[in-house]
């Protein structure tokens, strides 16, 4: 089984996190390199994973008030390290140092394997809520 280990990081280099993006292939992100590494510096918690030598393999940040909500943001790892654990590794340590908070929130892609991904985990898409299903709205804008 490979090695890896996910710590918590105050920052990633604009080089790192483009290539890890890239690597995944969320190119609206890596048009603007400055953005994305000062979106990772102003999230409230930051865990990334590494190889032994020390390549960036995933990252997963939150948004956070600390008390009622806890936002996340960007879980993502590189493709040939998808499966081994890492993306579940690092969602637990989002959710462990935010366990005290209401609500949990993500937005993902829709894809089956995104579902199942995060319901193994205890999520709960909006439509599937009891005993009402809840609405999840977003306002997405394109980078001027």
């Amino acid at each position: 089984m490979p090695t890896f280990s996910i710590s918590t990081v105050s920052e990633v280099s604009e080089v790192e996190l483009v290539d890890l993006y890239e690597s995944v292939g969320w190119s609206a992100y890596t048009r603007q390199p400055e953005v994305l590494a000062q979106a990772v510096r102003n999230s409230s918690y930051v865990v990334a994973a590494r190889d032994d030598r020390g390549q960036l393999l995933g990252l997963a940040r939150a948004i956070s008030d600390d008390s009622t909500i806890c936002y996340v943001q960007d879980v993502l790892v590189r493709p040939a390290w998808q499966g081994n654990g890492i993306g579940r590794a690092m969602l637990a340590s989002i959710t462990d140092k935010y366990g005290h908070v209401r609500q949990t929130v993500l937005i993902t892609d829709d894809e089956p394997a995104q579902r199942a991904f995060y319901q193994a985990l205890g999520f709960t898409e909006g439509r599937d809520f009891r005993p009402e299903p809840v609405r999840v709205f977003a306002h997405f804008r394109q980078p001027g």
